[in-house]
């Protein structure tokens, strides 16, 4: 169990102004945020942070959308937050999300759903170094 996880606010949720909203909801669910950045990453960040994917069918379509505007990089604290917050974000289809969550509030589809969330413990400290360094987290 890990006290942290990584979270990017998706380009089209940055482009629906919903930056403020999501932070909201990210708060009132009890995560607090020790590190945060407002940025637009090119192809190739993206190509790289999205390696694990490189041989899935929308490898390239990911890559496309994640480089198409800015987006909101952030590291979450919380007792078992990767779990946490895997639960406050919802399916990655919002149609099949929970109500209440994030996804189901501001995704429109499987691919602009809105916001990333680390899937493991491993993965989020591997993400958070990705766009982190020690110094910018407090």
């Amino acid at each position: 169990m890990s006290n942290i996880t990584f979270t990017m606010i998706k380009p089209d949720a940055v482009r629906n102004n919903y930056i403020g909203p999501i932070l909201a909801k990210i708060n009132q669910a009890g995560f607090k945020i020790v590190a945060m950045k407002f940025l637009k990453i090119t192809k190739e960040q993206a190509a790289q942070f999205y390696i694990v994917h490189k041989d899935r069918p929308f490898y390239n379509e990911l890559i496309e959308y994640m480089s198409s505007g800015p987006i909101v990089a952030a590291i979450l604290e919380k007792e078992n937050a990767v779990e946490d917050f895997r639960k406050l974000i919802g399916a990655t289809d919002p149609a099949k999300a929970e109500p209440g969550t994030i996804r189901k509030e501001f995704a429109k589809s499987i691919a602009e759903n809105a916001i990333h969330g680390s899937d493991s413990n491993e993965n989020a400290i591997i993400e958070a170094n990705f766009f982190f360094s020690q110094l910018e987290r407090f």
